[in-house]
């Protein structure tokens, strides 16, 4: 009967079989390129998208910069295009301006089936009112009109060359001055031309304390004088309307109220949350409208979109985030298969070793069993760890192989060898045919007969064709048979060979069972009992019932006994503890092969147990039903 591999049968948790690790490796590689690109993906795209869209916002801030302070400083479009061509040129997009009515003023588009313009434009270019998405709102230093009119507008505030210049004297006259108290400062001229003094580190206060004046650059010039005072008429005007008293406008656009004849002089105002405040600044910011009209060109729609079509520009990537995108790609593509790869040579390599071992195995690697090394306790490390039993048991069954040819062949030569010798004498006259001589030549026959005859039953049972006629049977009967056959041996050994009853009260079951093979069975094991105990030794041979449903046979001498070493062996074909092979102190070496045999055949088991020079004890287990058990504690030794 052939044993399953011990734990062969069972099925593995999924999580330490194959099956689980390449399900666990394909969702984790899934996983992780699905979540690798999708992320570098999203970081990649939403940065070129921002970087894009933030380009775009940049151009399109700059091109409504541009238009925007050429309408602050032209009071007509005319001359435009060129302005227009240019900024259409650094920025790659279709630009176009239009009245208010949709009239065209100038457009970058050239050819003659230009698309048509969208119905809504970008934005409307009015340096009087400037859109605060697109263009910083006005710098006029504590104004209350905190209007959205363009800072360049300044219209009649616009100072001739000769003010210029002695402003900038004044001015460069103070810097020089601060320079020597170790103050630096900055000019700074305003679009109408006005410089100031900016003291580095914006801490104005610094100059009170030197004789450095800047008086004169805070006086308005004449030409200022005559717009502040045409831009006073204008808001007083509107103060009028409202039934508000009148006031004086300052140069940074504060104001001084003027008191009535009979009012007491009053202090200059102070932009605040009133009502009369908030009045004044709105009538201001009208005024200044109404004054800087004529000076500025009129609002104009501004339309920004693709150089091949009038509508608002789409997105696209540039070349250098559409290869980063690609890049980031590749990368997890790289990525995935560096770790498909990585994953699948983990998985094929100890197939790739119990490959090599078979074809090693294939090639006659006999002497030295091919092993794989036996990494995981999965299903492949259990395959691997079959593979090295399969191969150490396929050396060992070689081995045995080649050793039973050299067993079988000597075991057969010295028999045949004697008879030749005898008929060989006989033939030449130098051996008379008497009756010793042929009970000489008997004797070597039998022998053969012997030998022929173990393995005949052995490859009977190998083949699973050795016929069992069973039929009921005492076992004290059939102990005391075999030791009769035996006793003429045993006293030939000086061995005393006895059979002992079971214990008082003791039953033995009766057993159904071959007769003639369990009487070879138990023959085997006395005759190999009485073989290896020295003169004067013991063999004893007992029944006695197990449990319910076996019964043990037992042949104990005390005799050499066996190596622990030698006992897992003592079962196999003419395997012998010495290597001698004498047929005088051994058998065949078939004997307890042949044990081991029947009492599988009867489905029994054989045992056997030893101490090295105290002796032996063989035990055969049967099921007293059917089978036949044996468990013996020796083996054919030599």
């Amino acid at each position: 009967m052939r044993r399953r591999r011990q734990g062969a049968g069972k099925r593995l948790p999924l999580r330490k079989s194959l099956l689980g690790r390449l399900l666990a490796v394909s969702a984790l590689v899934a996983v992780c390129s699905v979540a690798a690109t999708a992320w570098l993906a999203v970081q990649t795209t939403s940065g070129a998208i921002k970087e894009e869209q933030g380009q775009n916002l940049t151009d399109d801030a700059r091109i409504y910069q541009t238009l925007l302070g050429y309408a602050a400083t032209h009071p007509r479009w005319e001359g435009v295009d060129k302005a227009v061509r240019e900024l259409a040129g650094q920025t790659g997009r279709r630009i176009a301006l239009t009245t208010q009515q949709r009239g065209p003023i100038a457009d970058s588009a050239t050819q003659a089936s230009a698309p048509e313009l969208p119905s809504l434009a970008s934005a409307i270019v009015d340096p009087l009112a400037a859109d605060s998405a697109l263009a910083p709102p006005s710098r006029q230093s504590a104004d209350a009109t905190a209007d959205r009119i363009d800072p360049r507008a300044v219209g009649p505030f616009r100072l001739p060359a000769k003010e210029r210049t002695r402003l900038r004297q004044s001015a460069v006259r103070s810097v020089d001055c601060l320079r020597e108290y170790g103050i630096s400062s900055d000019i700074v001229v305003a679009p109408s031309g006005r410089p100031r003094i900016e003291v580095v580190g914006n801490d104005p206060g610094r100059i009170e304390g030197t004789r450095c004046s800047t008086d004169s650059l805070d006086e308005p010039t004449a030409t200022e004088k005559k717009a502040l005072t045409a831009l006073s008429k204008l808001a007083n005007a509107c103060l009028s309307r409202q039934g508000r008293d009148a006031v004086q406008l300052n140069l940074e656009l504060s104001w001084t109220n003027t008191p009535a004849p009979s009012a007491a002089p009053s202090t200059p105002g102070v932009r605040g949350p009133s009502d009369d405040d908030r009045a004044v600044a709105s009538c201001v910011g009208t005024a200044r409208r109404e004054q800087l009209s004529s000076y500025v060109a009129s609002p104009a729609l501004l339309f920004i979109g693709d150089p091949d079509s009038g509508s608002v520009p789409g997105f696209d990537l540039s070349p250098a985030n559409t290869a980063r995108i690609a890049g980031a790609a590749a990368l997890v593509l790289a990525l995935t298969v560096g770790a498909s790869v990585l994953a699948a040579t983990r998985l094929v390599r100890p197939l790739l070793a119990l490959t090599g071992a078979a074809q090693r195995m294939k090639d006659g690697g006999y002497a030295d069993p091919a092993r794989v090394p036996v990494t995981a306790d999965n299903e492949i490390g259990r395959l691997a760890a079959a593979f090295n039993d399969m191969s150490a048991h396929r050396a060992r069954l070689e081995e045995q192989r080649k050793a039973m040819v050299s067993d079988v062949a000597h075991e057969l030569r010295t028999p045949l060898s004697n008879i030749r010798g005898w008929l060989e004498a006989a033939q030449d006259g130098l051996a008379d045919p008497d009756p010793a001589f042929v009970s000489s030549l008997l004797e070597e026959a039998v022998q053969l007969q012997h030998i022929i005859d173990d393995l005949q039953d052995l490859a009977q049972a190998d083949a699973d064709a050795l016929r069992l006629h069973p039929e009921p049977l005492r076992i004290e009967e059939l102990l005391g048979q075999v030791a009769a056959a035996h006793q003429a041996q045993a006293e030939t050994a000086g061995v005393t060979l006895t059979v002992t009853g079971p214990a008082p009260g003791a039953e033995v079951p009766e057993l159904s069972a071959d007769p003639v093979r369990l009487r070879q069975a138990v023959g085997n094991l006395v005759s190999n009992a009485v073989r290896h105990t020295p003169p004067g030794g013991r063999v004893t041979l007992r029944a006695y019932g197990i449990d319910a449903g076996s019964v043990g046979i037992e042949v104990a001498d005390t005799g050499s006994g066996i190596p622990a070493e030698d006992l897992p062996h003592v079962f196999d074909r003419f395997w012998r503890a010495e290597k001698s092979r004498s047929r005088r102190t051994g058998g065949s070496g078939l004997g307890l092969a042949i044990v081991r045999k029947l009492a599988e055949a009867h489905g029994g088991t054989v045992h056997v147990e030893s101490t090295e020079g105290q002796g032996s004890v063989f035990t055969l287990r049967l099921p007293h039903a059917a089978a036949l058990h044996v468990a013996v504690s020796a083996g054919d030794r030599p």
